[in-house]
């Protein structure tokens, strides 16, 4: 297959390409307008090309102009298009792609307000008459402790039933705490303006909320198919600035003020305002659920990105961790929901174990009181920017084989409405 990338603004469009691909040819074609963010997009790739360990070995053939666009329809030089970048005309290209009949891998939002939603069901049924695939880079789906987590709740014997919870006491709740200064494959990242811009990247509440919306359907409805018309209910959902000042924003962006896009966002005291964080209650089936996205400027020394998740079944809860107490490290914790459950858990763990090890090898537990820590292997540890590769190969086995699993289109189009609606509902809507 013939791998084409169109417009790489994000600096996921890279991730993508540190590692090789068995069924794609080395030879990547590249359109997008001459810039600041195409040249920073080739220069991640050449770092790949050119590291000691494991080099990749991709030849570039970029295709810079302003109509790169219409010329990459007309074109049609591959077989799969990866699209990461500005948002503001996402859906845009994911219609375009689909009509050419290409299979599209891409970013999140792949929708981040309702007429964006409403592209994206149009864009959903026209893949399906031309027999292409459609999907976007659910990269938390292989982080190694949400994967136990859903894999605990599976076993009856230690989590019991997963609660129905309240809006007052959700069932499911997830947080996902992120930094706008951070280090990519050991540097650091470069966001261009327009990231600051909510017309551009989408709100808080539309953007990372997709990976926590996303992991709530998987974990607690895994291959069950939800119709969003009859199984979402979104409750309540709220958005919040962070201010950014313009030293912060010249050290992000490496430009000495902000455009004249952003200052609509600028306050009187001159920060930049930016809607990046939210809270969504909604309700899947009989499930209540909570998701919350922040962000800051800078993490702790020693951190970065941090998620805090909870199951609660009727035995016990899921808890995923991730602070100072946990090196940072996302930690699972099994707490019994009662003394008497504590009490049994000893003689339980044993089967449990052996029922996760069946997928998980070396995974173990240990005891700290009242509550289990899950003991992950290192080698489990693999990093954020590892799981790009690993939904890029997870998606072209889908491409191979003519199809994705029955209950994926669905289960998006779920997802992207119970953000566009918050969205909605948070401005009032």
């Amino acid at each position: 297959m013939k791998l084409v990338v169109l417009d790489p603004g994000h600096f996921h469009a890279a991730l993508l390409q540190k590692t090789m691909y068995p069924d794609i040819d080395p030879t990547v074609h590249v359109y997008a307008e001459d810039g600041p963010e195409l040249a920073d997009y080739l220069k991640k790739v050449e770092s790949y090309n050119t590291r000691a360990e494991n080099p990749t070995s991709w030849r570039m053939e970029v295709r810079a102009a302003p109509d790169f666009l219409d010329r990459f329809v007309a074109d049609r030089r591959g077989d799969v298009v990866v699209i990461a970048g500005n948002n503001r005309r996402k859906a845009e290209y994911i219609s375009r792609a689909v009509a050419a009949g290409m299979h599209v891998l891409a970013d999140k939002p792949m929708a981040m307000d309702g007429p964006g939603f409403d592209t994206l069901v149009r864009s959903f049924a026209d893949a399906r008459q031309r027999g292409v695939l459609l999907y976007d880079i659910m990269t938390e789906r292989f982080e190694i402790t949400t994967m136990l987590q859903k894999a605990f709740s599976r076993i009856p014997e230690v989590f019991g039933e997963l609660l129905h919870g309240s809006p007052a006491a959700p069932a499911v709740v997830k947080e996902s705490v992120h930094y706008f200064s951070k280090l990519v494959s050991g540097s650091p990242v470069k966001r261009p303006a327009w990231f600051f811009d909510v017309e551009q990247q989408g709100e808080g509440l539309t953007d990372i909320t997709t990976h926590l919306v996303d992991l709530v359907q998987w974990e607690c409805f895994p291959a069950e198919t939800l119709d969003f018309s009859r199984d979402v209910a979104v409750l309540a959902a709220k958005r919040w600035p962070t201010g950014v000042t313009p030293t912060q924003f010249e050290r992000l962006t490496q430009l000495p003020k902000f455009p004249e896009f952003l200052t609509k966002d600028v306050e009187p005291e001159g920060n930049l305002r930016v809607y990046a964080n939210g809270e969504i209650d909604y309700r899947v089936k009989d499930v209540h659920a909570k998701v919350r996205v922040l962000w800051n400027y800078e993490a702790p020394p020693g951190s970065g990105d941090t998620h805090y998740s909870v199951m609660r079944g009727s035995k016990a809860s899921l808890v995923i961790r991730q602070g100072a107490a946990e090196g940072w490290q996302p930690t699972l914790y099994i707490e019994p929901a009662t003394s008497n459950v504590a009490a049994e858990m000893p003689a339980l763990l044993p089967a449990a174990m052996l029922n996760v090890r069946a997928t998980f090898a070396d995974v173990d537990v240990e005891r700290l009181g009242n509550e289990w820590r899950v003991i992950v292997p290192q080698s489990y540890h693999v990093g954020h920017e590892a799981h790009f590769g690993q939904v890029a190969s997870t998606f072209l086995r889908y491409v191979t084989e003519g199809a994705l699993p029955s209950w994926e289109v669905p289960n998006m189009i779920a997802k992207y409405h119970t953000t566009t609606r918050a969205l909605a509902l948070a401005h009032g809507g």
